[in-house]
């Protein structure tokens, strides 16, 4: 049997906190949708590290059932030398790195983005975004297990990407599955600190964050981190899947879904510099005198932040926060 499969209907997914807005239809018992939710504004500030029950989750299609742990298993194939099956185990036995990481779903904060002009896609507040402490094996460790050195920009067999698959079935794929991919360059840097990631916040990953085995790339956007890994393949080009070469790419104002010229872009994946107040609500009214503000800052890439600043006006003028 299986280790891990992706069931084509709601029937089985797991609990979830009540305090998350969730983006979905439901019904009294199941939804009959991708379960997408966000927390409070508040629970980002409320610690440094995102609790993993209130950390934001993105889901394109019913949560995958792991049946037989043991039997679970990753295939690495394509354009390598040694394609080959690794199980849990042989990830496991590589050296385990913890790597404090942001995730961030490319359309945070899309409701605010709706006010100016109307947009596709899931409706985020500013919580699609959680800070988090992942374990697990560097990819960088993994590839070269199979033969590929690291700090490597392509195979003997002309391979320059990495292509992650996941268990996951959506309908943008029709019904494939959910994939996406990172440069080869990138995948083989251990200082990129990508991971096969099996433990979330000091805990076996959950079924909504990726059990068993999920990527994580920090700095990038959350579409790139893939969930439940069923297959690793080297590509001479990047994934053709729908969400890397139709969604989640970056074009000017006069571009509109009648003029829409997908291949003009590269697909997004560095996410730009992010932030939102976090300890006050959109309109709320407060006392006067004194305010404290706390929020996030984050930027992609691995560059930092080097300052926020703060309009109480409206944007007429800025003071620097500390």
């Amino acid at each position: 049997m299986p280790g891990i499969r992706g069931p084509s209907e709601y029937s089985q997914e797991p609990p979830r906190d009540p305090c998350l807005k969730v983006n979905a239809k439901a019904s009294s018992l199941f939804f009959f949708e991708p379960f997408n939710a966000e927390p409070p504004r508040s629970a980002l500030v409320s610690s440094y590290v995102t609790p993993v029950h209130l950390f934001y989750k993105r889901n394109h299609g019913p949560i995958p059932i792991v049946d037989h742990i043991e039997n679970y298993s990753v295939a690495v194939t394509g354009l390598i030398d040694n394609p080959k099956m690794l199980f849990i185990k042989d990830i496991r036995s590589l050296p385990k790195y913890n790597v404090t990481a942001t995730l961030q779903c490319a359309g945070n904060r899309r409701t605010a983005m709706s006010k100016v002009r109307n947009v596709r896609g899931v409706g985020w507040d500013v919580s699609a975004i959680g800070k988090a402490v992942w374990g697990g094996a560097k990819l960088a460790d993994v590839l070269e297990l199979l033969g590929i050195p690291k700090l490597t920009g392509f195979t003997t067999l002309g391979g320059r990407h990495v292509e992650f698959v996941s268990v996951d079935r959506c309908k943008e794929e029709n019904g494939g599955p959910y994939k996406a991919s990172i440069p080869l360059s990138q995948a083989t840097n251990p200082d990129a600190d990508v991971l096969l990631a099996y433990e979330m916040n000091g805990e076996i990953l959950n079924r909504d964050h990726g059990f068993p085995l999920r990527v994580v790339v920090p700095g990038v956007i959350g579409a790139r981190s893939v969930k439940w890994l069923d297959s690793i393949n080297l590509l001479a080009e990047e994934c053709q899947g729908f969400f890397m070469q139709k969604d989640y790419k970056m074009f000017p104002p006069s571009v509109n879904w009648d003029n829409i010229n997908w291949s003009s872009r590269r697909p997004q994946m560095d996410f730009p510099v992010q932030s939102a107040i976090c300890s006050l609500e959109d309109v709320q009214m407060v006392r006067p005198g004194k305010v404290s503000i706390k929020g996030y800052a984050v930027s992609g890439g691995g560059r930092g932040i080097e300052r926020v600043d703060i309009s109480m006006d409206g944007g007429k003028s800025w003071v620097e926060g500390f």
